[in-house]
């Protein structure tokens, strides 16, 4: 019984460390930027270059987790930069691009661009 609470443990470690990636996203990179820096690089480079609002969803508090709507996207099926922290050591953020109702081609580009 002693085991138990260890193999609980470890289960649960061996999740977090497997986090899928969001459903429909392909992953675009990771970034040593915090997740808060690179979906604010993502909606700027969007808006500056479309000229249109650029919405952003956060998914966790304080800006880890957000969701970033390509300009003419809304909410929740819209083409997307998903952005959450990376689970491995090597990087802070993980990035990846959700193509819902339709994208422009620089969506991506963009998104390099900030990482």
């Amino acid at each position: 019984m002693k085991f138990l609470p260890l193999i609980a443990i470890t289960a649960t470690l061996a999740a977090c460390a497997n986090q899928p990636v969001p459903s429909g996203a392909q992953s675009v990179g990771t970034s040593q930027q915090p997740p808060a820096a690179v979906a604010q690089c993502i909606a700027k480079k969007w808006a500056d270059r479309s000229q249109q609002q650029v919405v952003q969803q956060s998914v966790l508090a304080n800006d880890q987790a957000v969701d970033v709507y390509v300009p003419g996207q809304q909410p929740p099926n819209g083409a997307a930069a998903t952005v959450r922290p990376a689970w491995n050591a090597n990087a802070k953020t993980w990035v990846g691009f959700r193509a819902g109702g339709g994208a422009g081609s620089d969506a991506t580009g963009d998104i390099s661009a900030c990482l």
